[in-house]
């Protein structure tokens, strides 16, 4: 079975909750070896009490489920709803330790519960997001996926300013976003995916008339594209092509900012939308949801996103295998 790397998250958050919770499923069970990257104290915990524990530089590659003690927080740092300075450094911490064991070869994939970037930050540990520290640890470029059950969407900017979106978008990098997308779900559908890209401005620009991206860099992107072999469309007003989600003609979207793409994600589908990585060695996931601190040790939260992002990480690792990716 994959062996899939799982960071803890914010240990103030919902994080050890959801990903204790998701561990006794059936098919997390049958389809993964866990290693859970986080605090010495999950092993006090009922969910967590079969993994055998062992320290950051004790690990090799497992066969069973693992729980690597990357930190040993006094109570006050991890109490539930609670952040602390000394929690957001420990989240951060779990995300390295998880990213060098895939490193490393001792994981097939990553699994990253929530964090809390205001709390990482304010720790002194400069951070966006788990996708700019993956691309950075690796040395890839790579493409954010909203991977749900009725449509799956990647972005071509991720966590930038709204202001800032325009400027950040070219055709070189467009091309590329849309080739690496298509070449990375082509395994999981056994064919060349049908790729739509939405426009930037309303109305995908009227022609230029309420903007100039679609004219001039956008539908160059898409036809270089095209010439490169992508069966690719666009480009397409979001309003309508979402509208669409119970007859989606395209396999995936490329949205050109955060929030184009994520509130059509979440508002079809918020529980069972996995966040995937594109480009990455290794597959990584993670639920599409925050560290919820109003939720956190109440035991109101659902399991059911971090369920969802174990087991598509174990597909994703499995269909890299086949592939030899």
């Amino acid at each position: 079975m994959p062996v899939v790397a799982i960071s803890m998250g914010d240990p103030s958050g919902i994080g050890p909750e959801v990903l204790g919770a998701a561990l006794t499923w059936r098919d997390v069970k049958r389809g993964l070896v866990p290693v859970v990257f986080g605090d010495a104290s999950l092993a006090k915990l009922p969910a967590f009490e079969a993994l055998q524990v062992v320290a950051p530089e004790g690990l090799t590659r497992v066969t069973g489920p693992t729980l690597v003690a990357v930190t040993r927080l006094p109570a006050k740092d991890r109490k539930p709803g609670k952040p602390t300075e000394e929690g957001g450094r420990a989240q951060y911490a779990y995300v390295q330790a998880a990213i060098q064991a895939a490193k490393a070869g001792h994981a097939d994939a990553i699994c990253t519960a929530p964090v809390s970037k205001e709390q990482i930050s304010r720790s002194g540990v400069p951070f966006m997001g788990h996708t700019e520290v993956l691309a950075e640890a690796f040395g890839c470029e790579v493409l954010m996926l909203m991977d749900g059950p009725r449509v799956r969407v990647a972005l071509a900017t991720n966590h930038l300013p709204l202001r800032a979106v325009p400027d950040a978008l070219s055709k070189d990098a467009l091309v590329k976003q849309i080739q690496l997308l298509s070449t990375s779900l082509a395994p999981l559908l056994g064919r060349a995916p049908k790729v739509g890209v939405c426009g930037l401005n309303p109305h995908a620009g009227e022609g230029g008339l309420l903007g100039r991206e679609e004219v001039e860099v956008i539908a160059p992107a898409i036809q270089k594209a095209k010439a490169l072999g992508v069966d690719v469309h666009g480009p397409l007003p979001a309003d309508g092509l979402f509208a669409k989600a119970d007859r989606m003609p395209y396999d995936a979207v490329l949205a050109m900012y955060h929030d184009q793409g994520l509130v059509a994600a979440k508002a079809l589908d918020f529980e069972r939308t996995v966040n995937v990585t594109l480009g990455l060695p290794v597959p990584r996931t993670s639920p599409d949801h925050g560290v919820a601190y109003d939720l956190a040790g109440k035991g109101a939260a659902s399991a059911v996103p971090m369920a969802t992002s174990l087991i598509r990480a174990a597909q994703l690792a499995k269909a890299a295998r086949r592939t030899g990716g």
